[in-house]
This record gives structure tokens, C-alpha cells and sequence, in this order.
């Protein structure tokens, strides 16, 4: 019920926000616009029913009187591991694409550099650094005829631990499921081990001891059953996950200005709508996996409770220290000696923290 009123309160928000005014007014008469877009990993993300389809399918055809219609398809329905999203847009085969940074870095490194491990303890830095990020981040993916249009975060990427610990130094050599070159470097700063496995395949790995822990998304975790394998979650942010949607880069330039317009009008409430849920959501999946159902509105209920384990100052200190001394250098070490002057001059004003050679 929470969550059935919930996303239709998001929904009739994200629709409010598109102005009477603006529905079929300046679009020229005779306009006809079909826009492919592949955004979240699995239809059942809240980022996708409460915003993908809400805002960017109905909202924008709403606000168009029915002269842009875009059809929106999930990772999993098109078969896509996400790694391919560059490519797709690239190449035009979707006009719009979605996928996290650190799977885009791949092509793109210094997008990497925009949410590493210990980077952003809170949201509003992570916003603050993308944000400050994003025009050169767009001057690097016009080589792939690409440009980024939205920037957004998931969920706080929390550790589920299947055994009981109150602080990191106590997962000192436990097996721990990253993802992403600078998650590695800080796990392996904690006197942790490494191990990479697939979101899907972590269930299995959990419940049969493969790894100790693993990190996701507060909210992804609930989605995924995690509490059913595991018995501790932490509430400290590791990173925030972010992502953003691309386009392609000659359709966008060839738009008619008026419809550009539009999609930059819906592209901003996007940005607003996905960073106040990703907010929302980092409480309420740790709210959902520790059994606290009166605060539980987004996700799934875990069916058996989580203990919450609390940040100490020590835990926070140590991974500031880790990100400063073994995540930045080996983010820069793998980006390049450019990358780490990038990051003195855009992000360490905001993170306080300064890569030194």
C-alpha cells in the first residue's frame, strides 16, 4: 500500500511539473518524433517505474500533445549487461541510453574518477562533484558521438555481511563481492579479499559462503532478497553508484530546437526526481532490510530482519584515508597523470581531498 501510493504520489508530482502551457505549444504543427531509450538495469527499479515512465514515456508525450513518443525498455528486457550502452547510442541504434559511470568508464575513463569508493560520505557531495564533472565529462564522449544528459545516483552502496561485524576493521580477511576497479583497492585497504561476481550470481554466493559479504545498493539489496543470505548491513556509503543517461550525439544536434528544448526541460526533472529518490532510497532499503515497516515505502519488506550496523568515526576516517591514499592514486595510475590533474582542479575543491603524485 506504502509503496503503491508512493509511486503514484511520484508519478502525479513528475507530471504536475510538466506545465499545462507547454503541451502541444511551440512543437512545430506536423512534428513526429519516436525516440528509442534502454535505462535501468530491470523494469522493477523504482528509478524506472517512478521516473523512466512517469516523466520520460508519459510526461513527455503529455507535454508534446502526442508529437514525441518515446518507447523505454529495461537492460534485462533488451538482453543487455549494460556495458553495451555506449555502443548502442554510439552507433544509433537507441537514441537514449543509461548505465552507471563505472561501466561507461570503460570507454571513458575519467568518468570513473566522478564516484570513487570513499569519494562522497553523503548525497549532496556526489551530486556536487557529477554535477561540476559533467561539461567536461561531455567534452571526452564526443569523441564517441555521445553526450550525457542526466547524471543521478542509486542507492548508497552499503556492505550485507551473512556473519555479524560492528566495525570494518573487523572484515579483515573475509571475502568480500566488489565491483569496479576503485571498490577493489578500497576492500583490499581494509585487509579484506576481493572477489568479483555478477549482481545476479551474489544470492547464490552469499547463501552458500562463496563470500562473506557483498556491496550493492541499499534499495538493490531488498530487491534481490539479500536479507534471506545475509544477517548485518552497514549503513556507511561506499559510493553512490551514479549513472547517467546518454544520447546520441548527431541526432541530438539534428532536433528540431523547439523538441530540444522539451527533452532539455524533461531531462532537468529527471535529474531533480532521480537524485530525491536515490535519497529517499538509501534510507528506506536499510529500513526495509532491517524489518522497520512503518518506514518501509519503496521497496520489499525483508521477511527476515537485517541488524543495522552503525558507522563509527574510526570506519569513516579509514575509508577517507583509504580513498586518499590507495583509490585516487590507483584511479590516476589507471587513468593517467592528466586524470589526476583533473581531479585537483574539478573535484578536490568539493572533496577536500588532493591527489599528490
Amino acid at each position: 500500500m506504502f509503496k503503491t501510493l508512493l509511486a503514484g504520489g511520484l508519478a502525479a508530482a513528475a507530471l504536475a511539473l510538466l506545465h499545462p502551457a507547454q503541451a502541444q505549444s511551440s512543437l512545430p504543427p506536423g512534428l513526429k518524433l519516436s525516440i528509442a531509450a534502454v535505462t535501468q538495469p530491470v523494469p522493477t527499479n523504482p528509478q524506472y517505474t517512478t521516473v523512466d515512465l512517469p516523466i520520460l514515456r508519459d510526461g513527455l508525450q503529455k507535454a508534446s500533445g502526442g508529437q514525441i513518443t518515446v518507447q523505454v525498455s529495461s537492460h534485462a528486457e533488451r538482453n543487455l549487461g549494460g556495458s553495451e550502452i555506449v555502443r548502442l547510442v554510439r552507433s544509433g541504434q537507441v537514441e537514449i541510453g543509461a548505465g552507471t559511470l563505472s561501466t561507461l568508464s570503460g570507454d571513458v575513463p575519467i568518468l570513473d574518477g566522478i564516484d570513487l569508493s570513499g569519494l562522497s560520505p553523503d548525497i549532496g557531495q556526489a551530486r556536487r562533484i557529477a554535477e561540476a564533472m559533467l561539461p567536461l565529462a561531455n567534452k571526452e564522449l564526443e569523441r564517441f558521438n555521445t553526450r550525457l544528459v542526466v547524471v543521478y545516483p542509486f542507492p548508497a552502496q552499503v556492505l550485507f555481511c551473512r556473519s555479524a561485524f560492528t566495525s570494518l576493521a573487523d572484515l579483515r580477511g573475509r571475502k568480500i563481492r566488489t565491483f569496479g576497479n576503485s571498490l577493489v583497492d578500497l576492500v583490499q585497504k581494509i585487509g579484506a579479499l576481493p572477489v568479483s561476481i555478477g549482481f545476479p550470481e551474489v544470492y547464490s554466493a552469499l547463501e552458500r559462503g562463496v563470500v562473506d559479504c557483498a556491496v550493492t545498493g541499499t534499495g538493490s539489496g531488498a530487491a534481490a532478497r539479500w536479507p534471506e543470505v545475509s544477517s548485518h548491513i552497514s549503513d556507511l556509503p561506499l559510493s553512490w553508484a551514479v549513472a547517467g543517461y546518454m544520447v546520441n550525439l548527431s541526432w541530438w544536434n539534428r532536433l528540431d530546437p523547439a523538441a530540444r528544448a522539451l527533452l532539455e526541460d524533461t531531462f532537468a526533472r529527471m535529474t531533480d526526481a532521480l537524485w530525491t529518490l536515490g535519497d529517499a532510497a538509501t534510507r528506506d532499503g536499510i529500513d526495509c532490510n532491517t524489518g522497520n515497516a512503518a518506514a518501509c515505502r519503496i521497496h520489499s519488506l525483508a521477511p527476515r530482519p537485517m541488524t543495522e550496523v552503525k558507522a563509527t568515526e574510526a570506519d569513516r576516517a579509514l575509508v577517507r584515508e583509504a580513498m586518499q591514499t590507495t583509490v585516487l592514486p590507483g584511479f590516476v595510475k589507471r587513468c593517467g597523470a592528466r586524470c589526476g590533474e583533473i581531479y585537483n582542479r574539478m573535484i578536490a575543491p568539493i572533496s577536500k581531498v588532493e591527489y599528490r603524485p
